[in-house]
């Protein structure tokens, strides 16, 4: 593993996002995704909801300075969650685990949720390494895969005095 930043998304990053959240594996990985992950009209429009939305804090994750996923938190109602995606390039290697610490340090609002596809094992175990405690699951359906995926709600809870 390199040298892992994050940084602000801008709109030099927005081809790389759009190329990363195409790829065919990570789709069935994530599993709740895009409708039509090829349909960049519809990625502009959702990445530009989520660049405009004031709750919203979206990050490049750089591994030496390159392109190496996006991280980022929002709001739901009153709960905070956040979100990564890892270009395949850099999966196993512990980007993934350096990006989420990261992101944590920045989030500090309590609890924080995350949501993940349960076939989804890496992601499963990094949130749980990273002290996130399983909270629910529900199934519903997935454009990723084109069926009916049970979800694992996340959650990393305040510290016990």
């Amino acid at each position: 593993m390199g040298h892992i930043e994050l940084r602000d998304i801008d709109e030099d990053d927005h081809d790389a996002v759009f190329e990363m959240m195409r790829d065919r594996e990570a789709v069935a990985m994530a599993a709740f995704t895009a409708d039509d992950p090829d349909d960049r009209a519809a990625f502009d429009a959702w990445l530009a909801r989520n660049l405009a939305n004031p709750t919203a804090s979206t990050h490049v994750v750089t591994e030496n300075g390159g392109f190496a996923g996006i991280a980022a938190a929002f709001s739901v109602g009153d709960d905070r969650e956040l979100t990564y995606w890892i270009a395949r390039n850099a999966w196993g290697r512990g980007v993934a685990t350096a990006a989420l610490r990261l992101l944590i340090s920045h989030e500090t609002e309590r609890p924080l949720f995350a949501r993940v596809a349960a076939h989804n094992a890496a992601s499963v175990a990094l949130l749980r390494r990273a002290g996130f405690t399983e909270l629910s699951r529900d199934t519903g359906y997935a454009p990723g895969v084109g069926r009916e995926v049970e979800e694992i709600v996340f959650a990393l809870l305040p510290a016990l005095e």
